[in-house]
């Protein structure tokens, strides 16, 4: 819910998970957000950006939460150099 000014006030506001797009409910103590760095590549100097990613519980307890966080993180090189390469057309 927002206000007038379009801020939000809400007490919760739920997760999806980045992997499954399942929502991450709140007694969900399974699950975990990492935030990943950004790296520029010429340098290999800390940006200071980051993305996160959030993981559910039922990824994590099925022993897939290594290979969807690889898989987010190749998705979203190929997504940034694909936006690089764009930039500098």
């Amino acid at each position: 819910m927002q206000n007038e000014k379009g801020d939000n006030v809400d007490l919760y506001v739920p997760r999806k998970c980045s992997y499954t797009s399942r929502l991450i409910e709140a007694k969900d103590h399974g699950s975990i957000q990492i935030n990943v760095a950004q790296v520029d590549p010429a340098t290999g100097i800390y940006s200071g950006e980051s993305t996160a990613f959030a993981l559910a519980g039922y990824i994590r307890n099925k022993s897939e939460g290594d290979m969807a966080l690889t898989v987010l993180v190749e998705e979203n090189d190929a997504a940034q150099a694909a936006a690089a390469v764009e930039a500098a057309l």
